[in-house]
């Protein structure tokens, strides 16, 4: 793929309105997410879920691409039809989470770093022949006493750089995933200046290893409080502090920004996307790649009965790219939701 073409599709995946949907668990993560709900979790069950949430009608209305697991990307429909050709039918470009999860980081206890470079260029490869588009790589940054240092920080930006670099040389858009975890009883100010910390390092590598930022995608998480901190912050402080740590941090030559729901509810993911587009304009489009706040409701209601509320399953679908696409656009409001 050309320069040209990695622009263009950057472009696409962050088109006005629309957000991308992330399908991309392990067996081991949807297992746990099945085993909530009561399914079994064998192959033929987790196909089955990939195909309801991608054969939704009119999905591409407000999902540019969906990211996939190895598993999913070499599946088809029931039909015998690849996943990767109903996608680009109807106008949805495939991705691929390439990384392999998270270790420690050795000499620093409570870290981690991202592995899954070794052999990455021969992977990259192979999922540009299978129909991938662009890719994902998920780094995690702990807050904790005395965490992040700075060389856990500098060590997932290295990472990330190297990937980057790897999908831009097979023609693949990267998709730079540095979550900051909410985990943790932090205030939102502590949590502003490791997310600022993390995305100047970030961009600082990304610029070393020659990454050309006009072909690459942000997935960013949200500035927010921890999950245990005792003073929560509104809605306004988190969309007003995300903006201003984003302008801080992220060059404007970027093509945008996608956030991760985090362990956010699915109201919340939504309206704080909302706000911070109502706050623009802003450098960047700024939307969405949710996984669980786009899926849940719908898995529920699925997991009752896999083909008598297949359809149901998918209006949900339907239902919340439409919510989060509108908040894409600053355009969203309370009584639209699902």
């Amino acid at each position: 793929m050309s320069i040209e073409n990695l622009e263009e599709t950057a472009r696409a995946m962050v088109a006005a309105g629309k957000g991308i949907i992330a399908i991309d668990e392990s067996n081991a993560t949807i297992k746990k997410r099945f085993d909530g709900v009561g399914i079994d979790c064998t192959e033929e069950n987790r196909r089955a879920y990939r195909e309801m949430l991608l054969t939704t009608a009119n999905l591409s209305d407000h999902i540019s691409g969906a990211i996939l697991y190895d598993e999913t990307i070499r599946q088809s429909t029931r039909a015998g039809v690849p996943f990767t050709k109903v996608m680009l039918d109807n106008g949805i470009l495939p991705g691929i989470k390439v990384d392999k999860g998270p270790q420690p980081l050795a000499g620093f206890p409570g870290e981690v770093v991202t592995e899954g470079l070794d052999g990455l260029r021969d992977r990259l490869n192979e999922y540009a022949r299978l129909g991938a588009k662009f890719a994902k790589w998920r780094a995690v940054i702990n807050i904790g006493e005395d965490m992040p240092s700075a060389t856990g920080i500098d060590a997932n930006a290295h990472a990330l750089a190297r990937y980057a670099a790897l999908c831009q040389e097979a023609g693949i858009v990267p998709m730079v995933e540095p979550e900051v975890l909410m985990d943790g009883n932090h205030d939102i100010d502590t949590c502003y200046d490791v997310t600022e910390a993390t995305l100047r390092s970030l961009f600082g590598a990304l610029y070393e290893h020659n990454v050309m930022l006009e072909g690459t995608i942000l997935k960013a998480s949200m500035v927010i409080h921890g999950k245990d901190c005792a003073e929560k912050a509104s809605p306004e402080e988190v969309a007003e502090l995300t903006l201003r740590c984003l302008k801080s941090a992220v060059p404007s030559a970027l093509p945008g920004i996608v956030f991760l729901s985090g362990g956010q509810s699915d109201l919340d993911a939504t309206r704080h996307l909302n706000l911070m587009n109502q706050l623009g304009p802003n450098p960047w489009p700024l939307s969405f790649s949710y996984g669980r706040a786009m899926q849940s409701a719908a898995l529920k209601l699925w997991s009752q009965d896999l083909v008598g509320n297949f359809a149901k399953a998918q209006s949900i679908v339907a239902s919340r790219a439409r919510e989060n696409g509108m908040a894409a656009l600053g355009r969203w409001t309370p009584d639209m939701a699902a």
